[in-house]
């Protein structure tokens, strides 16, 4: 511990944002680079305290304690080898993770938490810039053969890892380019796809096949896919979205979040849209359906295209601003957050009920609403929202059944996502499964810590033991 009085000396400070008037007219990253200087001051915060919470809160069991205090030191080497020792993407958690950790932090008790996803960005990009993040080519292959079925955080996780262990891996994604829900359903303010290009080229040169454009169980065939390979890891995501279906829902006007961030991102990559695909906001009135991080991302979106007004709103209560009773420290609790997004400009609405889409030759007009109590619609608050355009952000309900699930014929659990031991192998041996598409909706860290996992459970059952980390 660098110094014992760290956080008695020190406060809290948070990356700041661009001005707002400025950043809504791009979509480059909305938050400034923190100066190193900084960094070192606020890893000194760290108690370094007897039981450090930190690691429970993380799925990834990341050494928090012990690369701030070698960030504290000036050690920026040592403090990326521990980082990157126990997480595959440090410079997606740092800008995109909500930080349960920061939640679970000893001195959160009665003083501001470390800023530990900060840290955390600090130490990667430094790794970066110092070229410090190199590829991992191993010294042997087993001669082991691996697919693995996606590109998101938990496929890319798990694919690294394989590769560390000697197995020669190929990763298959349907987008025509590499990232999955990072590439396609994080706007580039948020997630600038250079940062998924640079580690993307890195797991290449360690030795990594990508394959863009090939939709497993429709472009190449399930049958040989198994002949060819060893093992398999379903790493697809959950791309079921849910739906509202209620009266007007087939007006035009009304798209999920994912359709309408994925093109966006794509045209904001310079790809081309056709405009009957492109799905814009300028100067319409938008309502985002679904109060949580994608729902503020669409809010993002709405105002970077010239949206004249946005409204988000959701079916539950408004949220505490501080913990409660229900969920005492180190719990990760609900608690109203705001995005940059919400800074921008936009009205948020709590217990709404939204009753039916009203429309005109074809086209929605406006929403028919009601505020509800106690899981009841109040007497007398039906109300209507004025809407061009409508984005139904309300969250994920399954992994697309048709294509791969059905012609490995994979047992499903009750909720419908993959089925799995607990050694991630699913009810067809060989094939196992990680991710949203295993455990469903979740987190980005925890898609990370699955991919870990399975590769782990992968490579045990491939060799008959495992020198990798469990998570």
């Amino acid at each position: 511990m660098g110094d014992p009085r760290g956080f008695l000396k020190t406060g809290r400070k948070q990356a700041a944002y661009r001005p707002a008037r400025e950043r809504v007219k791009d979509f480059r990253e909305v938050c400034v680079p923190v100066d190193t200087c900084d960094s070192r001051e606020q890893a000194s915060r760290c108690m370094d305290c007897g039981t450090p919470f930190c690691h429970w809160g993380c799925p990834l069991g990341n050494y928090i304690p012990e690369w701030n205090d070698l960030l504290f030191r000036g050690d920026w080497k040592r403090a990326f080898e521990l980082l990157s020792a126990t997480n595959n993407l440090p410079e997606v958690t740092g800008r995109l993770c909500p930080a349960p950790c920061e939640y679970s932090c000893v001195l959160g008790i009665n003083d501001e938490p470390v800023t530990i996803r900060e840290n955390e960005l600090a130490v990667i990009e430094y790794a970066f810039r110092e070229g410090l993040v190199r590829p991992f080519i191993p010294l042997r292959r087993t001669g082991k053969r691996v697919a693995v079925i996606g590109s998101g955080p938990a496929g890319l996780s798990c694919a690294e890892q394989l590769n560390k262990a000697g197995h020669s891996v190929s990763v298959f994604e349907k987008e025509d380019r590499i990232g999955g829900i990072m590439r396609y359903g994080i706007p580039d303010f948020k997630l600038e796809k250079r940062i998924l290009d640079r580690r993307i080229k890195i797991l290449e040169e360690g030795g990594i096949v990508f394959n863009a454009g090939i939709c497993v169980g429709k472009d190449y065939d399930v049958k040989k896919l198994r002949r060819e390979f060893d093992a398999l890891c379903l790493a697809g995501g959950c791309g079921v979205p849910r739906d509202l279906k209620i009266e007007g829902r087939e007006l035009k006007g009304i798209y999920f979040a994912m359709d309408y961030l994925a093109r966006a991102n794509r045209k904001a990559a310079g790809e081309k849209v056709c405009d009957d695909g492109l799905i814009d906001a300028k100067g319409k009135r938008v309502v985002v359906i679904g109060g949580g991080d994608t729902g503020a991302d669409c809010v993002g979106v709405a105002n970077r295209q010239g949206a004249s007004c946005v409204v988000q709103i959701e079916l539950l209560p408004q949220p505490p601003g501080c913990r409660g009773p229900e969920y005492p420290w180190p719990k990760y609790p609900l608690l109203l957050r705001s995005s940059s997004s919400h800074e921008e400009g936009a009205r948020r609405e709590w217990s709404v009920l939204t009753k039916r889409f009203i429309g005109e030759k074809g086209r929605l007009k406006k929403l028919s609403c009601a505020k509800v109590k106690c899981e009841e619609e109040a007497p007398e608050s039906a109300f209507e929202i004025e809407a061009e355009l409508v984005i139904l952000a309300m969250g994920f309900l399954r992994p697309e059944k048709n294509g791969l699930i059905e012609a490995l014929e994979l047992e499903l659990d009750p909720r419908g996502n993959i089925k799995t031991g607990d050694n991630l192998m699913t009810s067809v041996n060989g094939v196992f499964s990680a991710g949203d598409m295993r455990r469903g909706q979740s987190l980005v860290v925890w898609a990370i810590s699955e991919g870990r996992r399975a590769a782990y459970c992968m490579d045990t059952y491939l060799t008959g033991s495992s020198f990798l980390p469990v998570i």
